[in-house]
């Protein structure tokens, strides 16, 4: 397993937050915390941009993914718009977590609270090759539940 060096800066919200960290030996993503100031509500439909205190920086050629925590996902039905998240090596600002609310009650977000996790990946740049055509193969273009049911 690769070991990979991120630095971290806290923002003045984030004086006393938990650093990102693995809850588990075999955990593949770190948890992320809530540097709310007073608990936020939020309630069934609504999205709020919640800061976790903290700014990061990447090596060249590693990306960290924002992902919902799962039991956040399957007890109250909290996720994030945008999942997953991605945090590019050239970012520095903090890193804010859009989280919505598809379940049915109001959610408290308090301050230290586990609200998402982060996942370190190795990213592949692409170049672009225009072809009048592509290599077949036996899907081609099927799609969208093309494969089974």
């Amino acid at each position: 397993m690769d070991l990979v060096k991120v630095f971290v800066k806290r923002t003045p919200a984030g004086k006393g937050i938990p650093l990102p960290q693995y809850m588990t030996a075999g955990a593949a993503g770190m948890d992320l915390y809530a540097a709310v100031e007073q608990t936020e509500v939020l309630k069934p439909g609504e999205i709020k941009l919640i800061p976790t205190g903290i700014c990061i920086a990447l090596p060249e050629g590693y990306e960290a993914q924002i992902r919902p925590r799962s039991g956040l996902a399957l007890k109250h039905g909290i996720t994030m718009v945008n999942t997953p998240g991605t945090i590019d090596a050239d970012y520095r600002g903090e890193i804010g977590l859009i989280l919505t609310n598809l379940g049915s009650a109001p959610f408290e977000i308090k301050r230290g609270d586990r609200v998402a996790q982060m996942v370190i990946n190795k990213v592949a740049r692409a170049e672009f090759w225009e072809v009048e055509d592509l290599e077949q193969t036996d899907r081609s273009s099927g799609g969208f539940g093309s494969t089974g049911k």
